[in-house]
């Protein structure tokens, strides 16, 4: 069995129809929009009173905890002119806070070496001065 293939092939279709009323440019616009009512009432907020209940806070310290703070302090108080110190008077030093059942640090000792103090009877008293000779 043997099949044959045309190799051309010609298709036409005669309309005889007149196309020239046809326009070939269009342009459009939106030149009004439709009112769309939807039927939602006005939203109106109402605010109740607000009510605040008392509220009761206790705080208490059992006991104040045993510290020894040291607070620096260096004040200089003085007089400039245009920037340049003319009279200062400067005062350093340090405060303490203490809640500890208070022991003297050792530089804190009235006894200290080199003051010349003596212990009498359990006091700590200045020793008497020497004189020159």
């Amino acid at each position: 069995m043997s099949v044959k293939l045309p190799s051309h092939f010609d298709f036409g279709i005669d309309l005889s129809a007149d196309i020239s009323g046809i326009p070939t440019s269009y342009t459009f616009g939106v030149t009004t929009l439709p009112r769309i009512d939807i039927g939602i009432e006005p939203i109106t907020l109402t605010m109740n009173p607000l009510e605040i209940k008392p509220l009761d806070l206790s705080f208490r310290i059992k006991e104040i905890p045993s510290v020894r703070v040291h607070l620096p302090l260096d004040y200089k108080i003085g007089v400039a002119l245009f920037g340049a110190e003319l009279a200062s008077v400067q005062l350093c030093g340090q405060a303490q806070v203490i809640t500890e059942p208070y022991v003297p640090n050792p530089c804190e000792c009235k006894g200290a070496i080199g003051r010349g103090n003596i212990v009498v009877d359990g006091r700590d008293v200045p020793a008497p001065i020497k004189p020159a000779g």
